[in-house]
């Protein structure tokens, strides 16, 4: 397979393979940002992937009071599943378990996707009946008395069925330090992306896996082409100077957030250079048949 070098940094002539999710978006708000941020973070909580978790979820972006309805801090939250219905569910439960119990905190539809989730029609049962509902601008918002106040939430939030996930960047570098400088790069350039979101721990993945498993049941296993210490006894795609990957996985609400998310990551990865960081980069697929979205690595190149 033909490579591609930028900066000293090998590009390999592959792509990543993607495919179609239901996505949402909601922001929070709370009378602070800390209060946002933590009704954002918990919301997210074990949503890194949906073979083990039901969703995948994370943080898209904060945003200052003067952008949200209320004037408060707010921080924006995606979330994908499988299907329309899971992503109902899982978004239901988090808003009622996650968000609805924190402190201070309110919540918005950010999406205008071809279908809504009845989020706050949900959660206003926990009102009792003292509950009351204000239409404002067509759209109709939730007052569940709480015991510091109010809980207030819109009725529906959008979603749509145009959300991409599996979105990847696969980082390798001479040892955990350097792969680790350069994958850091790399996220933090896809945190400026709007409408996309890295969703294991600190956006970075260590366990990468392929499809299948030697022990029954498993969905999933280990990628051991891509383990340093499996090389020399398995079927390796790791030449002898690379001592560490990193694996990075993006959902977005678009294939065009998807992309430009990849596209960010790569260009910080590849300015770093290999001195500090990865000495190379791939990406995750399946030969074409997992997903219809091909994320070619040469066509993101800077």
């Amino acid at each position: 397979m033909p490579d591609l070098i930028r900066n000293g940094v090998t590009i390999d002539d592959n792509f990543a393979e993607a495919f179609p999710m239901s996505g949402t978006g909601i922001l929070i708000t709370a009378p602070n940002a800390k209060w946002a941020r933590q009704a954002a973070l918990t919301m997210t909580g074990f949503a890194t992937s949906v073979i083990g978790c039901g969703c995948e979820a994370g943080i898209d972006r904060e945003v200052p009071p003067e952008e949200t309805p209320d004037g408060r801090p707010g921080v924006r939250a995606l979330l994908f599943a499988m299907s329309s219905k899971d992503a109902e569910k899982q978004l239901v439960n988090r808003l009622g378990q996650c968000v609805l119990t924190c402190p201070g905190s309110a919540v918005y539809s950010t999406v205008a996707g071809e279908f809504e989730i009845k989020v706050g029609d949900a959660l206003r049962q926990f009102g009792d009946k003292w509950q009351m509902s204000k239409v404002v601008d067509d759209r109709r918002y939730w007052r569940v008395p709480v015991m510091d106040g109010e809980f207030f939430c819109e009725g529906k939030v959008g979603l749509t069925k145009k959300s991409v996930g599996g979105g990847n960047l696969l980082i390798m570098g001479a040892d955990w330090d350097k792969t680790m400088r350069a994958t850091e790069a790399a996220v933090s350039a896809i945190d400026g992306v709007a409408d996309a979101i890295a969703p294991f721990p600190g956006g970075i993945v260590r366990s990468g896996s392929k499809v299948g498993s030697k022990y029954k049941g498993m969905s999933a296993s280990t990628n051991d082409a891509y383990c340093p210490t499996l090389r020399g006894v398995t079927k390796s795609e790791l030449d002898a100077d690379i001592g560490c990957v990193l694996e990075i996985v993006i959902d977005g609400l678009t294939d065009n957030a998807v992309r430009e998310a990849m596209r960010a990551g790569l260009h910080a990865i590849i300015e770093m250079g290999p001195e500090q960081g990865a000495k190379r980069v791939g990406a995750g697929n399946y030969g074409g048949k997992l997903g219809p979205f091909h994320y070619h690595l040469k066509e993101l190149l800077p």
